[in-house]
């Protein structure tokens, strides 16, 4: 029995990355050649092994799989060897030699060299353990064999495309490798020692050589990517894999394999890229679907500059925004916030013509964007404009994209982006920024005829609602409006009061259903035929009875009306009242507690109904509060709720409260609104009968 040696002169060839034919090729040469070869796994059992070496044992190749040593040879020196070499080369990860007679199907005593090898997967762990059992009988057929097995090795390093090469325990090169020198055109001397460093990319040499010596000092796996010259003057990408030889416990060697991973590398790299431009794209549609969300939501022009100015910061980056809008004429160019352009001598004014040498006129006068990545770029463009050298002289200002503004192909304006830093716009985010300055065109003109109907209806408004309420002996009236929103200050509520000729006051507070140009004008109508019908026939019923023709006549079925109609007598304090759908008029008593008119409503205005009157007589210190119904009900409170809460806030008014009808007023919106979101128009008429004591007039 001879003794093992440790050694790792010459690894296992590895047959990852092999294809088909190579894999057949591979199977052809351990079944064929003249040489044992068997596979162990991690517990020494038979994975796989070749006729030769079954023969040698003297057993089938079936009968072998799966068993340790010890159940397939007869000699148990020899199973102990077997398991010896296989357990020191898993805790030595080394290859191990030796040279022993084997007792098995052979008819007579033949010496057989053992070599052991530990056989990598992926992650450089070990799978199992490879044996190759060389007849030493016979050295020629040795040889023979050998050769064979060499050249079938290298046709598979070829095919694999793996150049193999080997260093000194120090990490030099001392043996040549034509295969390496073939692709970087290097000399046997030049390759010799380190120079084979001197073909990888100056980027990558020192981290490469860092690496190498680390593996060396340490005696662990040395496994690098990097780029290589050729000969041809450019680089292609190579993996560099070595392993540490080790003999009787000694650093003998290092074997290493170089392989052209360049189509893998370019390939990894367009995948890099596709992903990162689909990724890219997609966060571009998420962000101009926003802006869109965002801009359809600016009701005024101040508010698109708002928006428009956070989703150039956020999406893409900006420093400054400005938006510019050209007049009626089409001839001026104002830009609307100040803060846009940088406040330096020589920047954008304010307000110019369109013959203006700007980035904002050129692009309203040419009708297309205008790309601008330095200000070399800037000055090109404009022709070294004298404004433009003192502009760039003084701002931070380093790259611009100005796009005009386009409804329905004309310009109304322009948008101008500005970067503290030179930057290069790709097509992609071109087309991301046109779009925008597209949603940003539509965002624009929308909030500019919100505002033309804003004003128009505001005024209207302002016409119909009167200035004062009239002074009437006996009588105090206050009212209340306040609008449901934080930019449409236009509704449809009203309310009015007028003396009429016999003496007494007539009052109205109602709502038309919508907001802006079209309820104003509806209110207009119902609020100057209903003046015209009270003076001719003022009683509640016949009031509303004119009115309903009108609508009739005049109105759309869609067009909802609701309204509340008394006429009081001063001297007595009746007051008969008719109601077309709208909430019951709420009376407060100077003394016990208040409650809401109990009397059915008609249909609001317009449909079919037999209008009817309501009379009652209201005493000296009581008020009579008719209100709409942004008072009582919001998107948390329902109607029927919302009335039993204000008869309630109204029990808990205090007397100075209850004989003062302004402070009345106040008192109830500013209770039912506490905590509650102001969604509807608010409007309120309060109408008080003082007590007069004696010799007291109004």
């Amino acid at each position: 029995m001879s003794s093992l040696s440790t050694d790792t002169s010459v690894p296992p060839p590895r047959a990852f990355g092999l294809g088909p034919s190579d894999a057949a090729l591979l199977e052809t040469l351990l079944n064929e050649a003249p040489i044992g070869f068997a596979f162990f796994d991690l517990s020494g059992r038979f994975r796989r092994l070749n006729r030769t070496l079954a023969d040698v044992y003297g057993r089938d190749e079936r009968e072998c799989q799966g068993r340790t040593p010890g159940e397939v040879l007869s000699d148990p020196d020899d199973a102990a060897s077997h398991d010896a070499a296989i357990t020191t080369v898993q805790q030595r990860r080394a290859v191990v030699y030796g040279d022993r007679p084997l007792v098995g199907g052979t008819p007579e005593s033949r010496t057989w060299a053992l070599s052991w090898f530990p056989a990598y997967g992926e992650g450089d762990e070990i799978e199992g353990v490879a044996l190759i059992a060389v007849d030493a009988s016979d050295t020629h057929q040795v040889e023979v064999a050998l050769r064979r097995s060499e050249e079938r090795y290298r046709s598979l390093l070829k095919a694999s495309n793996q150049v193999v090469w080997a260093a000194t325990p120090e990490g030099e090169i001392r043996e040549d490798c034509p295969e390496w020198r073939a692709i970087t055109g290097q000399t046997p001397e030049e390759y010799l020692g380190r120079g084979w460093l001197d073909a990888v990319h100056p980027e990558d040499r020192e981290p490469v050589e860092r690496a190498w010596d680390d593996a060396f000092a340490d005696n662990t796996t040395f496994d690098e990517s990097f780029r290589v010259r050729t000969q041809s003057g450019d680089f292609r990408y190579y993996r560099s894999r070595a392993i540490p030889i080790v003999r009787d416990g000694e650093l003998v060697e290092w074997v290493g394999a170089n392989t052209d991973i360049t189509t893998q590398r370019e390939a990894d790299e367009m995948r890099q890229r596709l992903t990162q431009q689909l990724g890219e794209a997609a966060l571009r549609t998420v962000r101009l679907q926003k802006a869109t969300s965002d801009l359809a939501e600016a009701l005024t022009v101040e508010d698109v500059v708002q928006v428009m100015t956070e989703i150039g910061r956020s999406a893409v980056g900006v420093d400054r925004t400005a938006v510019a809008l050209l007049d009626r004429d089409g001839l001026w160019l104002r830009v609307l916030n100040p803060d846009g352009v940088p406040d330096v001598p020589g920047t954008h004014p304010l307000e110019v013509g369109l013959d203006y040498s700007g980035t904002m006129s050129r692009a309203v006068r040419d009708r297309k964007p205008l790309i601008v990545g330095s200000p070399v770029e800037l000055r090109a463009l404009l022709e070294d404009d004298p404004e433009v050298l003192t502009f760039l002289e003084h701002t931070d200002e380093q790259a611009w994209v100005t796009l005009p503004l386009l409804s329905a192909g004309l310009p109304i304006g322009a948008l101008r982006f500005a970067f503290t830093s030179q930057r290069e716009v790709s097509d992609e985010e071109k087309v991301f920024l046109e779009a925008l300055a597209g949603q940003c065109a539509l965002a624009l003109g929308r909030a500019t005829l919100f505002e033309r109907e804003h004003r128009t209806a505001e005024a209207l408004q302002t016409s119909l609602l009167p200035e004062k309420l009239p002074e009437v002996k006996g009588v105090r009236m206050k009212a209340f409006y306040q609008s449901g929103t934080q930019h449409v200050q236009v509704g449809g509520d009203w309310y009015d009061a007028f003396p009429l000729p016999d003496g007494r006051v007539a009052g109205v507070l109602g709502d038309v259903m919508g907001k802006g140009i079209e309820a104003a004008t509806g209110m207009s109508r119902v609020r100057n035929a209903l003046r015209a019908l009270a003076f001719s026939m003022p009683e509640p019923a016949d009031v509303l009875t004119g009115l309903d023709r009108m609508f009739d006549a005049t109105e759309g079925l869609d067009q909802v009306t609701t309204l509340v109609y008394f006429v009081l007598d001063p001297d007595t304090g009746q007051i008969d009242l008719s109601n077309a759908g709208h909430l019951p008029p709420m009376i407060v008593a100077e003394s016990g507690d208040p409650w809401l008119v109990d009397a059915v409503p008609d249909t609001p205005l317009g449909v079919s109904s037999q209008r009817g009157h309501h009379n009652f007589f209201v005493r000296p210190g009581n008020t009579v509060v008719l209100y709409s119904d942004g008072l009582v009900e919001n998107r948390k409170r329902s109607v029927a709720s919302g009335l039993d809460e204000l008869v309630t806030v109204a029990s808990g008014a205090r007397p100075g409260v209850v004989g003062d009808p302004q402070e009345m007023l106040n008192y109830l919106v500013g209770s039912m609104l506490d905590g509650y979101e102001q969604d509807d128009d608010v409007t309120l008429l309060a109408v008080h009968l003082p007590v007069l004591e004696a010799g007291q007039e109004m």
